[in-house]
């Protein structure tokens, strides 16, 4: 399973779009918050097509109908969704973590920072940030994204990617 995440996009879709192109086809689109757009607007991006769009709320989102953190089951894995404000993920990802291994996730993904992260280091947890679609902080400043791959019984594989 070939799932696209994406995060911070700051109303620019273009960049989200110019991803969404390279990378098709995909089994799912994840988008962690900061999107500065209700779901149906940014779901139009998709063009119709039959993939799931899983969202959560940012600190720039106002849309009540995004939820601030959710659990979402692909290929056989838990993967908790937050952006990661609630979190204090700029001081750390110890409570995101925490979160993600009370509810049984083995994947923790996370935006907010807009400087992309993989963390392998656990067995029992992948700790992923995308980075931002289109303000990053990064050195070098490049816009990303990730590809997770999923696969059931498989360890999760994340690559990230830029625009």
């Amino acid at each position: 399973m070939k799932i696209l995440v994406v995060s911070d996009s700051h109303g620019q879709d273009l960049f989200v779009a110019k991803a969404l192109d390279r990378e098709w086809p995909i089994d799912a689109m994840l988008h962690l918050g900061d999107s500065q757009e209700d779901q149906e607007e940014f779901a139009c991006i998709l063009a119709g097509e039959d993939v799931p769009l899983y969202m959560v709320r940012g600190n720039c989102d106002y849309d009540p109908s995004y939820p601030l953190s959710r659990i979402v089951e692909l290929a056989g894995h838990r993967i908790l969704m937050t952006h990661g404000h609630l979190c204090s993920v700029s001081y750390g990802t110890q409570e995101l973590a925490r979160q993600a291994l009370e509810n049984e996730c083995d994947i923790a993904i996370f935006g907010h920072t807009h400087r992309p992260k993989i963390d392998d280091s656990s067995e029992r947890l992948l700790i992923l940030n995308p980075g931002s679609i289109t303000f990053p902080r990064q050195e070098m400043r490049k816009r990303s994204y990730m590809i997770l791959k999923l696969e059931k019984g498989k360890r999760p594989e994340a690559e990230l990617r830029y625009v």
